[in-house]
């Protein structure tokens, strides 16, 4: 299935189905599960990047266990909106994950979702250590209730 634009997903799932949202990042995946009824993101856990194949078994195994029906990707876009060498390599392992499973996927922007995170952790007086622990699963929660909360 190709990559979908927002209104194109959230058609493209069938009642019941989760969205799974991933922060990739060059050391972690952060991800994030909806609810059933697809109005609130839930942080799920953080996966410390390993070789492509571990990484997708985990997610795939998620998808099975929890009834995901598509996959909502952060695209970490420049702040003035290009794209750069960072957005090349989460379009590529999206790609790479599509080829394992034919889910509707879409991406959304994610410019400042960990600063953001960060920034209330912080106001929530969260130790650095605690911060480093939540940060990505975090951040892969608002990617994905951005995406929720999204008009059609």
């Amino acid at each position: 299935m190709p990559v979908l634009s927002p209104a194109e997903f959230k058609h493209a799932l069938a009642p019941g189905q989760r969205i799974l949202g991933l922060d990739v990042g060059t050391k972690t995946i952060g991800l994030a599960l909806s609810d059933v009824g697809r109005s609130i993101a839930s942080p799920h856990s953080t996966i410390r990047r390993g070789r492509f194949a571990r990484d997708a078994k985990i997610i795939l195994d998620l998808v099975d266990t929890e009834r995901v029906g598509g996959f909502v990707v952060g695209l970490p876009l420049n702040l003035d909106g290009t794209e750069g060498p960072r957005c090349q390599s989460v379009r590529q392992f999206a790609a790479n994950l599509l080829k394992l499973r034919d889910l509707p996927l879409a991406f959304w922007d994610e410019r400042l979702s960990t600063a953001a995170v960060t920034r209330t952790l912080l106001e929530a007086d969260a130790s650095r250590r605690r911060r480093a622990q939540l940060v990505d699963k975090l951040a892969a929660a608002y990617i994905a209730q951005g995406f929720l909360d999204a008009p059609l």
